[in-house]
């Protein structure tokens, strides 16, 4: 991030002043993530991280298709409290974790490590190396990399802070220590009436 920039304060205000239709990324039914999810054929408690998972959706369609092992990393402590109190007495189903992702050290490994739209906020080469080490330290033997940024004809910004764009490509050669099953691009429609073009990949240890 740039220097001087308070990460952490910018995104729990934005938790704390928007609502979940007020922002861009909101998707109530995260379909192409839970595609690749499931195509991976997972034992219903096999281990999954979702970082910046926030108050998304991803976690409580995860939850209702029966997976229990489920992991939620997200730098705002606001983010978290909200999906906390949606989920209610499911909550506690959940392992949560609040913190910065390039400070992020794992204590366990995750056979789905599952990232749409954080990545590409990381702009400079020690905070992608910072998040590539938590991923290698994380990702378990013959777990998957699932990730989603903005592609190279998506936005430079996203909430106000610009973010790193990702060609097919671009992404594949990043993340070049592990085996590509896939990727490509895709439109997220916002609930602003735009669209977002985002690159997605999976890949696998």
């Amino acid at each position: 991030m740039t220097n001087g920039f308070n990460s952490k304060k910018h995104w729990e205000d934005i938790y704390s002043k928007k609502q979940l239709t007020e922002v861009s990324w909101y998707q109530p039914m995260p379909h192409t993530s839970l595609d690749l999810i499931a195509a991976l054929n997972l034992n219903k408690d096999a281990p999954i991280i979702d970082i910046g998972g926030g108050d998304g959706f991803l976690l409580d369609n995860l939850l209702q298709l029966g997976y229990t092992n489920i992991t939620v990393l997200d730098i705002s402590a606001n983010a978290i409290d909200r999906a906390k109190k949606r989920l209610g007495d499911q909550a506690d189903n959940v392992h949560w974790i609040v913190s910065d992702i390039t400070s992020f050290i794992p204590d366990s490994q995750y056979e789905v490590w599952h990232d749409r739209a954080v990545f590409h906020f990381l702009t400079t080469k020690n905070d992608i190396e910072q998040y590539k080490s938590a991923l290698n330290t994380g990702l378990a033997t013959s777990g998957h990399l699932i990730i989603g940024t903005f592609s190279e004809k998506g936005p430079l910004k996203c909430s106000g802070i610009p973010i790193s764009q990702y060609a097919q490509n671009e992404l594949i050669d990043c993340f070049h220590e592990l085996n590509e099953v896939k990727t490509f691009n895709e439109d997220h429609h916002t609930p602003f009436d735009t669209i977002q073009h985002f690159t997605f990949g999976v890949f696998r240890r």
